[in-house]
């Protein structure tokens, strides 16, 4: 069996049993499974990406494609949906459910969480499940617009120190309620104090988990480049964050930042009421990679290699979670393996037997997996129907 190849189970984490109800387009569906990776095969439309997204769900947050959880309802559904699975995390096996009560569809409706029977908030999945994927949506990170590759980034923040959920969280909600008091032209002094205040202490800690997190990645990556060097399929990546608040950071103690970001915000109230958006913070900030082997800004660089440059980002960030975490997380790779050749396709799926990572891969065409299947659990996925 797989679990013994891999390692002793204590230093595994995998979905042995998966069930859906009213997900996407599955009515109902079940899959038993084991440590090894998955590999699900079937036309486009068939629903193999909603299986990831249900996977992705036994984690904290909304999921890999980021939809309001009433877009997950079946369309034809009674209302609401349910996704259930066993999960074996480290030594302990845990049974997890998730889901929207039927008649819950309001826009904004959050989901509810059970592990182990008991009823928990989303944040509680961090202990339990680590996840990390690529999904085509992403094939724009280095093109596209700081948001997208900050959020990528504070997935590997709330990776590294799930704690640090709470920073953000406050952080969010005490910009947008500042943002209103303007909108509201609002002026009591005290209020603005009272919001900038959380920003400031917030927006401080946020930076810095990003900086610590962005070092210890980069570390990795210049430890398996000195191990293995530079010749590899996927090239290595250097990292640097750019922002107001992680500059400061480099020159300054934590405590000063605080006070100077806090003065920030107070000066630039006007500034900020006209633009009806604060214009300073680690909301803006950005994380800048460049192609190790090239030097040169990701973003400039082909579309081939930035997909080579992104999958060895995926797969450091999975590498350092298992150095941090002592089980690799799950990996979840949509249409990952049709848009590279060969040679890149056998070296993915040799980094994934070597993380001993149960990874869900997604494809049209079973053949490109033929260099895995020996190791692999393989489904075909048919109109929300799942067979072997």
């Amino acid at each position: 069996m797989a679990e013994t190849a891999a390692g002793p189970a204590r230093q595994l984490l995998f979905v042995r049993e998966l069930k859906l109800t009213d997900f996407r387009n599955y009515a109902r569906a079940q899959l038993a499974l084991d440590a090894r990776p998955v590999v699900l095969v079937g036309d486009n439309g068939s629903g193999k990406t909603n299986l990831l997204e249900a996977v992705s769900l036994l984690g904290p947050g909304h999921g890999l494609r980021g939809r309001p959880y009433e877009e997950l309802c079946r369309h034809d559904g009674a209302g609401g949906f349910a996704v259930a699975a066993k999960v074996v995390s480290r030594q302990d096996e845990v049974d997890i459910g998730t889901g929207l009560a039927a008649g819950t569809r309001d826009e904004g409706a959050g989901r509810t969480v059970r592990i182990a029977g008991k009823e928990q908030s989303a944040g509680a999945l961090a202990d339990l499940v680590k996840l990390v994927w690529l999904i085509p949506a992403m094939d724009g990170l280095f093109t596209g617009p700081a948001s997208e590759r900050r959020r990528f980034l504070d997935r590997l923040v709330l990776a590294v120190d799930p704690k640090m959920r709470s920073p953000l969280g406050r952080y969010d909600r005490a910009m947008r309620q500042r943002n209103r008091l303007f909108q509201m032209r609002e002026d009591s002094r005290a209020l603005f104090e009272g919001l900038e205040e959380q920003m400031a202490e917030a927006g401080v800690a946020i930076a810095a988990a990003r900086l610590e997190a962005a070092a210890r990645l980069a570390s990795l990556i210049d430890r398996t480049r000195a191990a293995r060097g530079d010749g590899t399929p996927f090239p290595w990546a250097s990292l640097a964050l750019e922002g107001t608040l992680e500059g400061a950071l480099a020159e300054k103690p934590a405590t000063e930042v605080e006070d100077e970001f806090r003065l920030i915000l107070e000066q630039g109230r006007e500034r900020d009421r006209a633009a009806a958006r604060a214009l300073e913070g680690p909301h803006l900030s950005d994380l800048i990679v460049l192609h190790g082997p090239k030097d040169a800004p990701a973003q400039l660089c082909s579309s081939g290699e930035q997909k080579a440059l992104l999958i060895g980002l995926i797969l450091a960030k999975a590498e350092l979670i298992k150095e941090i975490e002592g089980p690799s997380p799950l990996v979840l790779l949509d249409e990952v393996a049709a848009h590279l050749d060969q040679a890149r396709r056998e070296a993915l799926f040799g980094e994934i037997l070597r993380l001993g990572a149960q990874a869900w891969m997604t494809g049209t065409d079973r053949d490109l997996f033929a260099p895995i299947a020996q190791d692999a659990q393989i489904l075909t996925v048919n109109r929300g129907m799942i067979g072997a």
